[in-house]
């Protein structure tokens, strides 16, 4: 074979190996790359729920709000109006557009549906108010007499509207040798209760409960040898 057959055949093999070197690069590949992912529906929708005034207390149905406990009031759809506060000596709140309005003496049920209607009247077509209960107002009772710690105590925490007589007196550190448990007076606001805790710890249950509320004072008497 001639040198000049020899060199045309090279040639003619490298362009080969070009094409299909060509034809690979350009075809596409097996495991193409992932299309980023498309953004979601609850990535498009991010509501916000709404926020509480402040951390709320599970208070009774039958609760009825007094002076210096503190209460969140909302109005839904109008975050303007939001508002915690405590009430005042009078038994009132200052809320926006309304002012001043007295709820002491009401349920929280109560109380919602009084701002309800304010807030209707005048300010708001359909308003939905809801009234919460942030804290309790700070409710004490009195022990004294023959006791191992007379004084003045606050309320245990979940009971705001009273306790039993004997957990008052336990938490007064409970009789002294003296005692006489058979002769314990209450005083509630002008009335004076004469109560026998002998017998109601031997009754004992339900039968056996004497509540005292917030305000009482307790005297325990003497024992007469």
């Amino acid at each position: 074979m001639r040198i000049f057959d020899l060199v045309r055949l090279a040639a003619a093999g490298v362009w080969v190996i070009s094409m299909t070197a060509f034809a690979q690069a350009s075809s596409p590949s097996e495991s193409p790359k992932s299309s980023p992912a498309s953004p979601t529906a609850s990535s498009l929708l991010n509501f916000d729920a709404p926020r509480p005034v402040a951390p709320v207390i599970s208070a009774p149905s039958n609760y009825h709000l007094s002076t210096d406990d503190q209460i969140g009031v909302e109005v839904f759809g109008e975050d303007d109006l939001r508002t915690a506060a405590r009430l005042n000596a009078d038994g009132a709140v200052s809320l926006p557009l309304l002012g001043s309005i007295k709820l002491a003496g009401l349920t929280l049920n109560q109380a919602a549906a009084k701002l309800t209607e304010l807030y209707g009247r005048d300010y708001l077509m359909n308003p939905k108010v809801n009234v919460m209960l942030i804290a309790y107002a700070k409710r004490r009772f009195t022990v004294l007499g023959q006791v191992n710690r007379p004084g003045s105590y606050e309320m245990p925490e979940g009971s705001p509207s009273g306790i039993d007589l004997l957990e008052a007196i336990a938490i007064a550190g409970g009789y002294t040798r003296i005692a006489a448990p058979e002769r314990i007076s209450v005083k509630r606001r002008e009335q004076i209760m004469r109560v026998d805790a002998k017998k109601l710890a031997r009754r004992g249950g339900s039968s056996g409960l004497f509540r005292v509320e917030p305000g009482d004072a307790i005297t325990v008497g003497e024992s007469i040898f």
